[in-house]
């Protein structure tokens, strides 16, 4: 079982419920930081409350939901060790994974379908870093951060 955090803004609201129901009939606890409502509200906001319990260590890994994926993944980038990238093909939510050992993964409700998210989710999750060649430049991001 795995910890994850998640959150959307108002244009990602219907998938994110989707997913942490997905997610919590695989078995894992979800961490829900919102939003709640249709209510329009701030990416930014959520996106770093995420990233920020994957950073703190206090979740594995991290789901970021808005109307395109770009602005909310932006938001979880800024986050101290957080490594967030937008799968928009089942390739590149493994990929992002393999090579980049990346903890939050980003989707936009407006342009993917459901049934990609979820399977792009599971994918994602059931990856593994592969480290060697790849930890080297894992490890050049992160400096990028000091």
């Amino acid at each position: 079982m795995l910890k994850i955090a998640i959150g959307s803004d108002h244009g990602g609201l219907e998938y994110k419920n989707a997913i942490k129901e997905h997610l919590e009939k695989e078995g894992h606890k979800v961490i829900d930081v919102g939003t709640y409502t249709k209510d329009s509200c701030h990416y930014p906001l959520y996106g770093a409350e995420v990233a920020k319990k994957v950073s703190n260590k206090e979740c594995d890994f991290g789901v970021v939901v808005c109307t395109s994926g770009e602005g909310i993944s932006i938001a979880a980038n800024k986050i101290k060790g957080v490594r967030c990238g937008i799968a928009y093909n089942d390739d590149v939510a493994r990929l992002m994974r393999q090579h980049n050992n990346a903890n939050v993964i980003s989707f936009g409700q407006a342009f993917m379908k459901l049934e990609d998210v979820l399977r792009r989710v599971d994918i994602f999750l059931s990856t593994e870093f592969e480290g060697g060649r790849h930890q080297t430049r894992v490890d050049m991001i992160s400096d990028l951060e000091k």
